[in-house]
């Protein structure tokens, strides 16, 4: 019997997660010889979400939980319930109800009849969301289909069922600093990608705000290319050929045709420009360093403070 695992990263979804249950109850009881287990992962959450998950789970043990000791991002999130899942077959899905449930009747016959190892589902459209958010998603995964040589499919969604094989790739990638679509793009694996109509939440509100989700691409762009880098460096070597041409420009008006060159409101147009430059470069590289000081620094990438699986209770136990 083949055992299908669904983790469900949470932060302040209590509105949702009744809902939730009540569709994936309804979606396992559809499955013949599947066996399920639901992992719960509540990123400290400052409302009831996790006294439901304990509810939840004292009436179906299928429904398990993990509370971390504080918000470690959705990555680390998802990461603890990879980490802890068991099944042959693992999805991760949103708690808010967007990634539609019934898509996991059609994941698993692809990875069970076909050979894929993952099935992941992808948004064909962006309805009911705000239009200045949509244009720049859409920007920043083209931009990285450029950059990176991850293939991230616009519309992607964490939303997936993949093969142990697949999780284990996946788990085995032991960065801090997390970007998970990428690393769902970077180890490979075929996959098959289904489309769906893009649904809005069934409760609450998006728990990534703009100025968040400007964070994490620039999480992203560091973690997955070093074409930024090279991109300092060619803008670099442009400048210097730029002022070695004034240079000249110069040293021919003065000393060969006699004609005294006005300096002062060019050269310091000249000196703010290479300065903006100078400054921008150092950002990108400083972004570079930092990631490079989170890693080496070998924090876990979260903490457990309390969880219905045995074998996480530790709260001292590094993952």
């Amino acid at each position: 019997m083949d055992k299908i695992s669904i983790i469900i990263p949470c932060y302040n979804e209590e509105d949702s997660i009744p809902y939730l249950k009540e569709e994936l109850c309804y979606i396992m009881s559809k499955f013949d010889q599947v066996c399920f287990e639901v992992i719960m992962v509540d990123n400290c959450s400052e409302d009831r979400s996790l006294d439901i998950m304990q509810e939840i789970h004292a009436v179906d043990n299928r429904f398990q939980y993990i509370s971390l000791s504080r918000n470690f991002g959705k990555d680390s999130s998802m990461y603890a319930g990879l980490k802890a899942s068991t099944g042959d077959y693992v999805t991760v899905m949103d708690a808010d109800l967007q990634d539609p449930p019934e898509l996991l009747m059609d994941m698993y016959r692809v990875l069970k009849y076909e050979c894929y190892d993952c099935a992941a589902a992808y948004r064909m459209n962006r309805n009911g969301e705000p239009w200045l958010r949509s244009v720049l998603a859409d920007l920043f995964y083209k931009f990285m289909r450029i950059i990176s040589d991850a293939d991230m499919v616009n519309g992607a969604r964490d939303f997936r069922l993949m093969t142990r094989q697949m999780v284990n790739a996946v788990l085995s990638l032991e960065e801090s600093q997390r970007f998970t679509k990428g690393i769902f793009a970077w180890v490979g694996f075929r996959t098959k990608w289904i489309p769906f109509e893009n649904r809005e939440r069934i409760a609450g509100s998006t728990k990534l705000p703009m100025k968040n989700a400007f964070s994490y691409a620039i999480r992203g762009i560091i973690a997955f290319s070093t074409v930024p880098l090279v991109l300092t460096s060619i803008i670099g070597v442009l400048i210097c050929i730029v002022a070695l041409a004034f240079t000249l420009y110069v040293l021919v008006q003065q000393l060969i045709l006699k004609n005294a060159v006005p300096g002062y409101p060019s050269l310091m147009c000249i000196m703010l420009f290479g300065f903006g430059i100078m400054f921008m470069v150092l950002g990108i590289i400083g972004q570079y360093i930092a990631q490079i000081y989170l890693e080496i620094k070998h924090r876990p990438k979260y903490i457990v403070r309390e969880s219905s699986i045995r074998e996480l209770c530790d709260v001292d136990k590094k993952l």
